[in-house]
């Protein structure tokens, strides 16, 4: 453990307050254990006219009550490490959304107004932060230990991580997966910088076009709306296809029974794999954009339809 590593997230003290905890109660208990060994070793040895007692005779209580004391010791220490676990992993509803793809030997970022980095993140301070998170080739392993958060980004899907940055500062970004020959230089640095400070950043790398523009080319581009928007064929009675409009954040019947929450993931998913989550009243006539459509590309496709709202098909 790195004792002068920063604690730069609202969640790092009580992730090493866990790992320390782990670790002091797994010492006692080592040294309990061999405690014991190393004092019937001496006291009991060969040579040592001590009596032993009777053959049957056995210490009930000593050892059910430290076997009783270390189960509930570790039991306690998962229950902690679980709710921990939900809370890192279950974004908060408020949360800030920037979107990361990995690539052979890169993380690339774009934020929701289209500014981009390689190798690099900056974000506010005191405020969450959700990254959506996905890969071009193989997986990675995003991961900025101050945060004390990683979490594997996979080809083809998204992963979601999420941090409250509280310590303005740089911080060190690595791949912990090995993922190719350059997998030691997928290396960058994350920026924690003052809300004043981050918005004069934001407006000094503005591009001409948000996430959401771009998406709005590529969906008449892929000729998208001829099935999913108002006025083709997905707003009328025949429908081929789900209309998308008022789509994120709505619960989806699905053929053959249950549900699904439409979130980033759910839309992606749906582009690329169309028949997993096939809609309720559909057929499964969509094609595959697998492959026909970047991943970054994607990033903009998805943050248009999020956009999209059921005032837009007046």
């Amino acid at each position: 453990m790195n004792l002068t590593l920063a604690r730069a997230s609202a969640n790092a003290w009580e992730s090493d307050a866990l790992i320390g905890g782990l670790m002091i109660i797994s010492m006692a208990v080592l040294l309990l254990v061999f405690g014991l060994i190393w004092t019937y070793t001496i006291r009991y040895r060969a040579s040592n006219p001590i009596d032993r007692g009777q053959l049957g005779q056995k210490s009930w209580i000593f050892e059910v009550t430290w076997t009783s004391v270390t189960m509930l010791l570790f039991f306690g220490l998962f229950i902690w490490g679980a709710d921990l676990y939900l809370r890192i992993d279950i974004p908060p509803g408020n949360a800030m959304k920037i979107y990361v793809t990995g690539k052979q030997w890169m993380w690339k970022v774009e934020h929701a107004g289209g500014q981009r980095e390689i190798n690099a993140l900056h974000v506010p301070n005191d405020r969450n932060v959700e990254l959506v998170m996905t890969s071009e080739d193989v997986i990675h392993d995003f991961a900025i230990p101050a945060f004390r958060i990683k979490h594997d980004v996979l080809p083809g899907r998204y992963e979601m991580l999420w941090f409250h940055a509280t310590l303005p500062g740089t911080y060190h970004l690595f791949c912990t997966q090995f993922c190719g020959t350059d997998h030691a230089a997928m290396i960058g640095e994350v920026v924690v910088m003052s809300g004043p400070d981050y918005e004069q950043w934001l407006n000094k790398n503005a591009t001409s076009q948000t996430l959401t523009e771009s998406g709005r080319a590529l969906f008449a581009q892929n000729g998208c709306g001829g099935c999913h928007r108002a006025g083709g064929v997905g707003g009328t009675s025949s429908a081929r296809a789900p209309s998308l409009d008022g789509l994120f954040g709505s619960t989806v019947a699905l053929a053959g029974g249950g549900t699904a929450f439409a979130d980033d993931r759910y839309i992606h998913d749906a582009i690329t794999q169309p028949e997993s989550q096939l809609v309720a009243g559909f057929q499964p006539v969509m094609p595959s954009y697998a492959g026909r459509i970047s991943e970054e590309d994607l990033i903009r496709l998805v943050a248009y339809i999020k956009s999209l709202s059921a005032e837009d098909q007046s």
